[in-house]
């Protein structure tokens, strides 16, 4: 069994974290867009110093920015794993992508029985079934970062993550394959 992270929702007295704001019940869409700004501005320079590319233009902010920096993300990596290297992901954005690809999952299944923890960046609550309030939930998902992204975008199945053991999962209700891919 996992042990409770110190910087997830049970430690946080029940509430659910999505991209740095700690809510109670219901996450809450808001989106930080000076941050998402400054992970797109990171993940273009990345895109054309390393890789000589034009990253997306986002449209509108918001929701918009999100799924650029996302998008920004994603080309990084697969440009990088094409290249046989280990991605050089920019903190900031793999932060936003992954906090992203999370409220995503949130949102596709909502519920509180499966606690997703994706450390250092986020611990979203999803799945309908019986809610937790205190301790370790019952249903724990954790995985890396880049883990997650490559799961939550069909890049990687969830049956090789576990059989890796590049994902932990514990619980009767903690396979998320049902919900894979997000993207």
């Amino acid at each position: 069994m996992l042990a409770p992270a110190p910087w997830g929702p049970a430690a946080l007295g029940g509430g659910v974290v999505t991209g740095g704001v700690v809510t109670r019940g219901v996450a809450r869409r808001r989106y930080d867009e000076e941050r998402l700004r400054a992970a797109l501005a990171a993940v273009g320079a990345l895109l054309r110093e390393r890789y000589g590319e034009r990253p997306a233009e986002p449209v509108g902010g918001g929701a918009g920015l999100a799924e650029a920096v996302v998008a920004g993300v994603l080309r990084v990596d697969d440009l990088a794993r094409a290249q046989g290297e280990e991605p050089p992901h920019d903190r900031a954005a793999l932060r936003a992508a992954v906090a992203e690809l999370a409220q995503r999952l949130a949102d596709r299944a909502p519920g509180r029985s499966v606690e997703l923890r994706v450390p250092p960046y986020v611990a979203v609550q999803a799945v309908a079934g019986p809610r937790h309030t205190r301790g370790t939930p019952p249903n724990v998902v954790e995985t890396d970062p880049v883990t997650w992204l490559r799961l939550a975008t069909g890049r990687l199945t969830w049956d090789e993550a576990v059989h890796t053991g590049r994902v932990a999962a514990s619980g009767e209700r903690a396979d998320l394959s049902g919900y894979l891919p997000l993207a």
